[in-house]
Formats: C-alpha cells, sequence, structure tokens
C-alpha cells in the first residue's frame, strides 16, 4: 500500500493538462493509523484527529470498543455531523449500521453512540 502523500506515478504523463493545471495548495493528506489516538474521558471511546480549521471544521477518525456505549445523549450543535463506517457495526441507540454505511446528523439532532462488536468511524463536522 502507498504512503499517505506519496507520489503516484502510473498514466500521468499521457493526460496533457493533468501537472500543468494541477493546483495541490494547502491539500492535506493523513493516514489515520499514523495518528496517535486519544482516549475519551469515557471508557471505550477514542478519537484521531485527521484535520482541523480554526472555525471549527474537522475531519476525524472516532473508535468505539466491542461492547462500549457513550454514557450520555450526543447533542449535533451547531452543526450537522456526518459519519463513514469503515469497520464494524455502529449502532445510534436505535438504529443499526454495518461498515460501508453513510450517515447524515442534522444540526439539532442527537443518538447515543455505541457499539456492539467495536467499530471505527469517519466522522465529519462540515460545520464545526
Amino acid at each position: 500500500m502507498a504512503a499517505a502523500g506519496q507520489a503516484c506515478t502510473q498514466g500521468t504523463d499521457d493526460i496533457p493538462f493533468m501537472n500543468k493545471n494541477m493546483n495541490l495548495k494547502g491539500v492535506v493528506a493523513t493516514h489515520w493509523q499514523d495518528v496517535p489516538p486519544r482516549e475519551l474521558c469515557f471508557p471505550g471511546f477514542s478519537t484521531r484527529l485527521l484535520w482541523s480549521q480554526p472555525n471549527g471544521r474537522k475531519a476525524l477518525i472516532f473508535e468505539i470498543a466491542p461492547g462500549a456505549v457513550y454514557p450520555e445523549l450526543d447533542v449535533h450543535a451547531p452543526g450537522a455531523e456526518e459519519d463513514y463506517v469503515v469497520s464494524g457495526t455502529f449502532c445510534d441507540g436505535e438504529n443499526t449500521y454495518p461498515a460501508g454505511t453513510f450517515i447524515h446528523h442534522p444540526a439539532g439532532t442527537s443518538h447515543v453512540p455505541q457499539s456492539p462488536d467495536g467499530c471505527v468511524l469517519f466522522v465529519f463536522f462540515p460545520e464545526g
């Protein structure tokens, strides 16, 4: 597997616009397993911050250990939360979502994150 940010060498020479028109200024690439986990104050939950902006926008990996249940209601404010289940099974307290599922939680909604068998989520907060 290629490392995050490693140069790609296949197929770009025969595409005339590829190298001269690209603008990659500000692009950030991070392999999630290279970021040390930060344990939350609740057992069984950790995060890995992948990217953030001063306005609060951020992308992170959220890991839930098997059997862990978030001990309080997670309210989405001030903005939405978008989740992608990378592996395992995520439960929001009512519905269960297998790996490969995208979930959009609009601002003002809430859930109780948990996982029967553990899971890894990619989480994006588009509004902070």
